[in-house]
This record gives C-alpha cells, sequence and structure tokens, in this order.
C-alpha cells in the first residue's frame, strides 16, 4: 500500500532531528514512487481520445432503419433489468464516466415508468421508448460505423477435483491482486485502471499470462475447478463467464472475478503475422482449428496474449455483465465505458452471421442494451453482441465481424437539452 504523503503538520514540520530526517527522505521517496507511478501508468495503458470525442445528433424514430419491425418487449426486459440497478443507486451519482448519461436522477422517471409496461405487450413497450427517449445518431472520429462482434457463453467440461483428465486449473481472484482507480488520483484518468501487486512497499506488474500458465499460483489452493483443455480455458477467459458441467451432471456457472492487467493481445493477429491465417479468415473457429492442429505450438501463441482472467462462482441468473446484471441473449450489448455507459438503450444496425452454415449474412436491426464491456471493446462505435449460450450461440458469436455496423443512442427526454451536437 502506498504511505499518505504528510501534511506540514506532519513528519515534515520537524525534519532538525535525525528521525525527522529520516522521515523527510521517507516521504521525500514516497512521493517521488507516487509520481512514478501516475506516469509509469499511463505508459502501461494505451491513450485514447476523450469522451467528448462521441458527437450525437438527434433525430427521429422514423429515421431508424427496421424500428417498425422490432420486438421491443424483448428489449425491455433487459432494460428492466438495468433500471432495476439505476433505482438503486444514489441521483446525485454520474451514470457513467461518459457524460453522455447525465445524473442517475436524470433516469429515475423513465425506469419508473419502464416497470409499469409489460414486456409481453410489443406495443405497448414500443410506445414507451417513443414515448421518454429522443434517438440519437452517433458520430465518433468523423465516422458514423465501426466493428462489431460476438460473444457467447461457453460451456466446458469440469471437475471440483484435479484429474488425469481434469488437469486445467480456472484460478480465483488471487488475494494479492491490488486493482488501482487511476481516477481517484488525477481527474483526468478517470476511467484507467492498473493492476498488480505491492511489493517491498512498490505497486509492480503482476504475473502475466505465460508465468501463471508455467505455474505461478499452483499450490495455493486457489484454482476454483478444473477443466480438460486448456484451448477452451483460453476461450472462456475471452468470453469472460461460461458454464462448467460437473462429471455428476451439474452445472456450475463461472463469471469474471479480475485480471491480472496486462493488456488483451488477440491471437488472431499474432497467427497473421506468423503467416498462418489470412487476415480475413480470422475467426474463433479458425483460430481454435489451428490451436488443434498445431498443439505443440499451441501454448506460445496463446501465451503471446499476457492477459489473464480470473474467475468466480456465480448463482442464480448468469451470466453477468460489467453492469452487473444478468445478460439477455440478443439484447446485451458489450460497449466501451469511456464513451458510452451502462443501461443505455441502443439501436443496432448490423450484419450478422446467418443460414444454415452460419456463412451467409443477415440484418440484425433491433433495441439493444449496453450492460458489459471487454478487453477488446475500445472505441467510441465498438459493440459486442451477446449471442447467448450453447452451440449455436458460439458458432454465431465467432464469425461475427462486421466492420460496417453503426448504432444509435436513446436519450431521455429529460437530457436532450443537455446532450452534445
Amino acid at each position: 500500500m502506498i504511505p499518505a504523503i504528510a501534511t506540514p503538520t506532519g513528519p515534515w514540520s520537524k525534519p532538525a532531528s535525525a528521525e525527522g530526517m529520516a522521515r523527510l527522505v521517507f516521504y521525500t521517496a514516497a512521493a517521488f514512487l507516487l509520481a512514478f507511478f501516475i506516469w509509469f501508468s499511463l505508459k502501461l495503458v494505451p491513450e485514447r481520445t476523450g469522451p467528448g470525442a462521441v458527437q450525437l445528433t438527434a433525430i427521429d424514430f422514423g429515421s431508424l432503419p427496421g424500428w417498425e419491425d422490432d420486438s421491443h418487449g424483448a428489449a425491455l426486459i433487459a432494460f428492466h433489468k438495468s433500471c432495476a440497478r439505476i433505482l438503486n443507486r444514489a441521483s446525485d451519482a454520474a451514470m457513467g464516466l461518459s457524460p453522455l448519461g447525465g445524473l442517475v436522477g436524470d433516469w429515475r422517471d423513465t425506469c419508473a415508468g419502464a416497470f409499469g409496461i409489460e414486456t409481453t405487450d410489443d406495443v405497448a413497450a414500443k410506445a414507451f421508448f417513443e414515448t421518454h427517449f429522443v434517438p440519437h445518431a452517433v458520430r465518433w472520429n468523423g465516422r458514423h460505423r465501426g466493428l462489431f462482434t460476438g460473444y457467447y457463453e461457453p460451456e466446458l467440461s469440469g471437475s471440483r477435483q484435479r484429474s488425469a483428465r481434469f488437469s486445467i486449473p480456472l484460478y480465483g481472484r488471487p488475494p494479492e491482486l491490488v486493482s488501482v482507480n487511476l481516477g481517484h488520483f488525477r481527474e483526468e484518468l478517470k476511467g484507467r485502471e492498473i493492476n498488480g501487486e505491492v511489493r517491498n512497499g512498490r505497486l509492480v506488474p503482476y504475473q502475466t499470462h505465460a508465468e501463471i500458465a508455467d505455474g505461478g499460483l499452483a499450490d495455493r489452493d486457489l484454482e476454483i475447478i478444473w477443466v480438460e483443455s486448456r484451448i477452451e480455458a483460453f476461450f472462456l477467459q475471452i468470453q469472460g463467464s461460461g458454464r462448467i458441467r460437473l462429471e455428476d451432471g451439474s452445472l456450475v456457472r463461472v463469471g469474471f472475478a479480475g485480471r491480472n492487467g496486462h493488456p488483451y493481445k488477440a491471437i488472431g493477429g499474432v497467427l497473421a503475422e506468423m503467416g498462418e491465417l489470412e487476415r480475413d479468415n480470422i475467426s474463433l473457429q479458425s483460430i481454435r482449428d489451428w490451436l488443434q492442429v498445431n498443439p505443440e505450438r499451441a501454448g506460445e501463441v496463446m501465451e503471446s496474449n499476457p492477459s489473464y482472467i480470473f474467475f468466480r462462482e456465480i448463482t442464480g441468473e448468469g451470466p453477468i455483465g460489467a453492469e452487473n446484471v444478468s445478460l439477455t441473449a440478443g439484447r446485451s450489448l458489450a460497449i466501451d465505458p469511456r464513451y458510452l455507459f451502462y443501461g443505455a438503450p441502443l439501436w443496432l444496425d448490423a450484419e450478422v452471421p446467418a443460414g444454415a452454415d452460419w456463412s451467409e449474412t443477415a440484418s440484425l436491426q433491433r433495441l439493444m442494451i449496453a450492460q458489459d464491456t471487454g478487453g477488446a471493446i475500445r472505441g467510441g462505435i465498438r459493440g459486442d453482441i451477446f449471442f447467448g449460450a450453447g452451440r449455436d450461440a458460439g458458432e454465431q458469436a465467432g464469425r461475427m465481424a462486421d466492420r460496417d455496423g453503426r448504432y444509435y443512442l436513446l436519450l431521455p427526454k429529460t437530457l436532450v437539452a443537455a446532450a452534445p451536437e
């Protein structure tokens, strides 16, 4: 833990004695270390354009492509989950890091009204959104369109006991892992976090994926469950949550509990740089196929991504997104919370994999709710669609990569006057 720097009434006020001089040296060093820590953190976290780079232009609902054809009640199910959390927060709290959402109080009446609408009544749900919201076209860095991908809840076979078959551990969060919100140190660092551990009074980077895979956390009783495939465990980390089918047939749901703090590196790009995959042919399926066909090289490739995810067991409905609400298949969207905010209704216009073998595409125009994020979700127009659980969801999510999608942000009418133009 970094010591607090003393005030003039503390140890710095009487440096004449040897003890005082020692304290002066100590606290001077502490101040230097704190300054270095903040500077170093900036080097670890990629630079970004601030949330103000997102620009909004108010439009009408008739301008939303496909608005009339959606099942708005299905979107209301997801919105109810976000509203339940919103209504439990203080009215003067910000909706998120982005200023676009205003304060929680700006959403109270809207959320209260949402609970008066039956989710089975599509007509009433549609009228609710049209009555309480104004849609806005989103522009970021001069663009209206960006990358939209997909994720899902995988199911793995596993055991609570290690065995010859189940030898790959899923680790819980180590107690020494420290998460530092840099916004507590400087206002301009809001939304930026660094993870590490304290050694000899200094915060240092935590173990990398490679170090953990090499036994860095072994024999510490941190394993929460054991699975049979390192490759599947790797993809579970990318998805951030999943279900484990135990030997007795029961299911255990696991969810995100923390990350080691090292930046996420997509191994699809690594394989492309190696000349093993064509960039136009990168998908979850093609990556998995390569890893399975090349087991002697798979470990090295997976470890080129230094990021590592820790898990926790989840009881009840799930999976749980970053907003801390259970996700709704086909209606929950992962976004970059530096630019948008959790609970935001977003009208999505994208192309998704379709057809018997998912080789075709189909238009997906529907109302989504921002309820999650991910290490690879970066940018003002960037989304990750939660497709649900099961084989089909995994096949569709793994092939989802629309670089020309867009979304529109719905804001309560009480906020329209304050929304940036």
